[in-house]
């Protein structure tokens, strides 16, 4: 479908997913005769399962469904700046628009780092937001993420006649998250957020269960943050032999003084202020601001309820973020051509 909308200048190329056994990652490029490169970034997968999928409907100002607003609205967005890009191309020496298909459940390396490390700008797509003014706002500063995982191997017994005979996995991931959870520390010096999410364990209601995992999300300001909740985890728990995983560790992105002078004519451009936020959500945009400076992101639709059944699009929010995506892009334009 991404195909479908781009412009009829732009090269597509499928190229190899991050994660095994997933769809390849698409990218399409405009090529210029001007100075500097940019990058459009944006996702195509959802955290719902397929059968739980929900088609687009409109409910009065909302554009409702599955991944609306994470984020199939920013890569409308991102592929309408891509089409108005055509009628600029003197303007830039290269353009291009990847969009992956596995933002949402990576656990690998991200693949495309390297490959766009010598681009000037990078723009995602994800939801945009509001300051509580009122005022546009983009994301320029992001938490790092990571998914610690916990498993616990203990001893089978029958729970009824033997209970004490086994060694309970489950009690033992349940300390667990305890200790996880007394990591967290919104407030502290690296603002970090330390929460059990998912524990699986035992196979039968009358069996003492011997082996599960739990599954924990964590954001700090720095990634090395996440080693002390690790660490915080024993070698054994209640008799139960213990070992610890970090699944994925996204860094963090501080774009502020980077992007400051092109939110500033971003601003001026569009007649109205263009506001530098964070927010604690991961991004691609994160891997690519550690080789390109210029990283903003946030640039999508407003809506609500990411990953959830009501997720949504504000319907109004489509044309005023638009707007600020061609602002920026006009901003960076002038400048490094």
């Amino acid at each position: 479908m991404a195909e479908a909308l781009a412009p009829e200048e732009a090269v597509a190329e499928r190229v190899p997913c991050s994660s095994p056994e997933h769809a390849p990652d698409l990218i399409l490029r405009l090529t210029g005769s001007g100075a500097g490169r940019l990058l459009l970034v944006g996702h195509v997968d959802t955290v719902v399962p397929h059968r739980q999928h929900r088609p687009l409907t409109e409910e009065g100002e909302r554009l409702a469904g599955s991944g609306t607003v994470d984020m199939k609205g920013g890569v409308v967005l991102a592929l309408g700046v891509l089409r108005a890009l055509v009628q600029r191309t003197s303007e830039f020496a290269e353009a291009a628009l990847l969009l992956v298909c596995d933002e949402e459940w990576r656990t690998a390396p991200f693949a495309h780092v390297q490959r766009f490390e010598r681009f000037d700008a990078c723009l995602c797509f994800e939801a945009g937001q509001l300051t509580e003014n009122g005022e546009d706002a983009v994301v320029v500063k992001r938490k790092a993420a990571g998914t610690l995982r916990v498993r616990a191997h203990g001893r089978h017994a029958h729970s009824g006649s033997a209970p004490d005979r086994g060694i309970n996995a489950l009690l033992a991931l349940a300390q667990a998250a305890q200790l996880v959870a007394g990591h967290h520390a919104p407030d502290g010096e690296d603002r970090l957020t330390a929460v059990p999410t998912v524990m699986r364990s035992g196979e039968a209601f009358n069996v003492v269960p011997a082996e599960g995992e739990l599954v924990c999300d964590l954001r700090a300001d720095d990634h090395r943050a996440f080693e002390s909740v690790r660490a915080g985890i024993p070698p054994e728990l209640g008799g139960a032999r213990m070992e610890t995983e970090m699944l994925r560790v996204w860094p963090g992105m501080d774009a502020r003084d980077a992007t400051a002078g092109l939110l500033a004519r971003t601003g001026e451009a569009l007649g109205r202020r263009v506001v530098a936020a964070g927010r604690g959500g991961a991004s691609d945009a994160s891997h690519f601001a550690a080789s390109i400076a210029v990283t903003v992101d946030g640039l999508g639709p407003r809506g609500g309820g990411a990953h959830a059944p009501h997720e949504h699009v504000l319907r109004d929010s489509l044309r005023s973020r638009a707007e600020v995506a061609a602002a920026t892009v006009h901003a960076w334009l002038t400048t490094s051509s």
